[in-house]
C-alpha cells in the first residue's frame, strides 16, 4: 500500500502539480478506462490518493506538460514519457486486431501512408477529421470501429502517431511523436532485454513486494519472459527474493520498499487500480475476491454493475455499486456489501464520509442508498 502512495494522508488542497506528479509516480501505469457510469476509472485512481482535486488542471498536466504520454503498457495507459523507449519493442511487434477492417483493405499500405501524410501536413487529427471510407457491411449486433479510426489506432500502436490530448467526449487527438515526445526519449534506443528488465524493475517498485506473476502482469508480460530478467534484477541488487507467510509462490521485495507503521485514511478504489487489478494478488493480500460484473447479465450479478472496493487503512472492508445520476444530481449506492469479519458501523461511517466527499466533487447534491441489508441500513444512517 505504501508503494502505491497510500502511506500519506490526502493533502488538504490537492491542486499542486507536485501532488499529481507524486501520485502518478507511485502508480507508474495509469490504466485508461472511459466507462462513465460514475467517472472514468483513471480519474478515480487519482481521487483515491489525493481526494477532491482539480480535474481540468490534472488533464492539462497529463497532456501539456510533456512528462507523460499514452501507450499500450498494462492496457491502454498513461505512462511517463521516459517509458517511450522502453516500450519500443512493443510498438515494433504491434499487429492490428484480427477483425480490423484494415486487414481486408486491398490498398491498405497506401491508405495508411496517406493518413500519416494528412497528419504531417494538416496537424493533429481525430478520426472525424479524416474522410470516411466505406467498410464491410455490419451485421446486427456488430461492434466495430470506422476505418479512419482503425488507421489512427494502428499508427498509435506502431508508434508512428502519439496522442496529443483527449476531447471532452474522450476521443483521442493524434499527432506525430516528434511534436509530442521529447527527443531525449524519442531518439533513445534500448534493446528488448534491457527494456523488459527496466519495466519489471519499475513494476516491482510500484508493488513493493510481489510474486513473479504480480510483477509480470504490471506491464502485461509473460512470466516465462519475466523470470530471467527478475533473476538479473536480483543479481544487481534491485530485488530481494524472499518468502511471505501464506503465499505459495516466492516473493520479490523491491530495494528501498517502505514498511510504515500503518496506512492512514480510507478511500474508494477504481476497478483498475493496481492495488486490485490483478485479481489473484487482491485475493492473496486482502482475502478480497473481486470481479467486475459489467458484462455479466443483470440476473446473474452477485455484487452489481460497477462495484468499487472500499479501503480502510490497509484492509478492504466493503464494496459498493455506484452510479452518478446526473439528471437528478444524486450519487446512487445501488448495492453495498460488507466484507467478512469487518465492523459494520465503523466501516459505514468511513464510507459515508467518502461518498459525501465524492458526490460533492462530482457536483452531485445528494447520496442515496438502498436499505435492503443490515450494512446498507447502517450506511443510510451514517449518511
Amino acid at each position: 500500500m505504501a508503494a502505491q502512495g497510500f502511506d500519506r494522508a490526502r493533502p488538504e488542497t490537492p491542486t499542486d502539480i507536485r501532488h499529481f506528479r507524486r501520485a502518478l509516480a507511485a502508480i507508474g501505469v495509469l490504466q485508461l478506462d472511459f466507462v462513465n457510469v460514475l467517472i472514468p476509472a483513471h480519474f478515480l485512481m487519482i481521487w483515491s490518493r489525493l481526494g477532491p482535486y482539480d480535474r481540468g488542471r490534472f488533464e492539462a498536466f497529463l497532456y501539456d506538460s510533456g512528462e507523460h504520454t499514452e501507450q499500450w503498457a498494462h492496457e491502454a495507459s498513461i505512462v511517463s514519457s521516459s517509458d517511450w523507449p522502453l516500450l519500443a519493442h512493443r510498438r515494433g511487434e504491434f499487429k492490428p486486431w484480427k477483425n480490423s477492417p484494415l486487414n481486408k483493405m486491398p490498398n491498405r499500405r497506401a491508405y495508411l501512408s496517406n493518413i500519416l501524410d494528412v497528419v504531417k501536413t494538416g496537424g493533429a487529427a481525430t478520426s472525424n477529421d479524416l474522410p470516411p471510407v466505406a467498410g464491410q457491411k455490419r451485421k446486427p449486433g456488430d461492434w466495430y470501429r470506422s476505418i479512419p479510426r482503425c488507421a489512427l489506432e494502428h499508427h498509435f500502436g506502431t508508434g508512428h502517431l502519439a496522442v496529443r490530448r483527449r476531447l471532452k467526449n474522450f476521443q483521442r487527438v493524434y499527432d506525430l511523436p516528434e511534436r509530442i515526445i521529447d527527443d531525449e526519449y524519442r531518439c533513445e534506443s534500448v534493446n528488448k532485454n534491457d527494456a523488459e528488465r527496466e519495466l519489471l524493475k519499475k513494476a516491482s517498485v510500484s508493488l513493493g513486494i510481489a510474486t513473479a506473476h504480480d510483477i509480470a502482469d504490471y506491464y502485461r508480460m509473460a512470466v516465462r519472459d519475466a523470470e530471467p530478467r527478475l533473476q538479473e534484477l536480483i543479481e544487481e541488487g534491485a530485488l530481494h527474493r524472499c518468502r511471505v507467510e501464506g503465499w505459495s509462490e516466492a516473493a520479490y521485495l523491491a530495494m528501498g520498499a517502505k514498511s510504515p507503521r500503518d496506512i492512514p485514511g480510507a478511500s474508494l478504489l477504481s476497478p483498475f487500480d493496481p492495488v486490485v487489478w490483478f485479481r489473484p494478488r487482491a485475493k492473496r493480500l486482502f482475502g478480497f475476491d473481486y470481479r467486475i460484473e459489467i458484462y455479466v447479465p443483470e440476473a446473474k450479478r452477485r455484487w452489481g454493475y460497477y462495484v468499487l472496493p472500499f479501503r480502510k487503512g490497509d484492509a478492504i472492508t466493503a464494496r459498493v455499486d455506484l452510479k452518478a445520476d446526473r439528471q437528478d444530481s444524486i450519487l446512487r449506492v445501488q448495492n453495498a456489501h460488507l466484507e467478512v469479519g469487518v465492523d459494520s458501523n465503523s466501516t459505514a461511517e468511513s464510507l459515508a464520509m467518502e461518498l459525501r466527499s465524492l458526490a460533492a466533487w462530482l457536483g452531485l447534491d445528494d447520496v442515496q442508498t438502498k436499505k435492503a441489508s443490515v450494512f446498507e441500513k447502517a450506511l443510510a444512517a451514517a449518511l
